[in-house]
């Protein structure tokens, strides 16, 4: 409390205009606002990770209202589209400058692979058939003995989970959480299908086909709001697949923001002209393979931290952290 209330003092006394790239729009602020509230979603991991009694809360997630209408996947048609950015104010550098791609045509789930989905690979022998795993991966399994999900397990020829000190049934229709890159790209090679790439993620998220402008959001520019996007830790569970039909994108993908972390197939690397800003450790040491970019958001993210072109990173052995994914396919 009292180094918010330092940095509030801070805040009133700064000029927020000039040439001055840490004050400009607020920058330096910003950037407080938003690791602030990442240091926020790690301690709600925590909570997960802990033992002992339930001492959280919250209501259900809304309902979908049309999930049986919803197509399973969506086509994304190849050509040209934005990538970054070099315009919002709060953008980290990893995420500058914006720069084009240009995306071959492909094939995207409209929703994150649910739990249900999940449990069809591990009955079909997916942690125990090595030719689905990359070798790193399959080592991992067999080293830890894998065989399903962090925090998953059977009972009783039922699978259940532990959920912020709760054990409860796994939800069939919810997205599958705290998988591995490696059993994300497992689970894709066994259903034929793979992983997006970084940049097909976000051509789904941003791409509108009728303007030719990347969105702030996948359904605009407008701010995330409780009825777009599961964040904030307002439900502390993702949302049924299918949920928030106000928030997909022009072509129809849901649930791109918020929710759970996505796994995507891509290293964390820098985009073409990138520059460290303001300090080298804040991306730049940690570019290269040994990182897989995520996606999106969880529920656990706040809207501060939280765009269609946010990058979060992590290593592909991680399972602690509120992460799922969908799976692409070529044409």
């Amino acid at each position: 409390a009292e180094v918010r209330g330092r940095a509030l003092d801070v805040l009133d006394g700064t000029a927020l205009h000039g040439d001055r790239p840490l004050v400009r729009s607020g920058f330096a602020f910003g950037m407080i606002a938003q690791h602030e509230q990442q240091h926020d979603e790690t301690m709600l991991i925590t909570h997960q990770l802990r033992s002992g009694p339930a001492v959280l809360t919250a209501p259900l997630p809304p309902a979908p209202t049309d999930a049986t209408e919803l197509a399973t996947e969506v086509l994304v048609p190849g050509g040209p589209f934005t990538m970054g950015t070099s315009t919002e104010p709060w953008a980290l550098d990893n995420e500058r400058p914006a720069h084009v791609r240009d995306v071959p045509g492909f094939y995207i789930d409209t929703t994150p692979v649910t739990c249900g989905a999940y449990q069809r690979f591990i009955e079909d022998g997916g942690y125990t058939e090595e030719r689905w795993w990359a070798p790193e991966g399959w080592a991992m399994v067999r080293e830890h003995e894998l065989t399903g999900p962090l925090f998953w397990h059977r009972d009783a020829g039922q699978w259940l989970r532990r959920r912020f000190g709760v054990t409860e049934a796994v939800p069939g229709n919810e997205p599958v959480l705290h998988v591995s890159w490696y059993e994300a790209d497992a689970y894709a090679r066994w259903a034929g299908r793979r992983l997006p790439s970084e940049a097909e993620w976000e051509k789904a998220a941003r791409h509108d086909p009728v303007s030719g402008r990347s969105l702030r959001y996948p359904w605009g520019d407008e701010d995330p709001t409780p009825e777009r996007a599961n964040l904030g830790q307002r439900h502390l569970r993702p949302a049924a697949a299918g949920a928030y039909a106000a928030g997909r994108s022009p072509l129809g993908v849901g649930q791109l923001i918020g929710d759970v972390w996505e796994w995507t197939s891509s290293d964390f690397l820098p985009y073409p002209g990138f520059s460290a800003f303001p300090y080298r450790e804040y991306s730049e040491v940690f570019f290269g393979p040994a990182h897989k970019v995520l996606r999106g958001g969880s529920f656990a993210v706040d809207p501060v931290a939280c765009r269609g072109t946010f990058r979060n990173w992590d290593l592909p052995v991680r399972r602690q952290i509120f992460s799922g994914f969908r799976t692409a396919k070529d044409l």
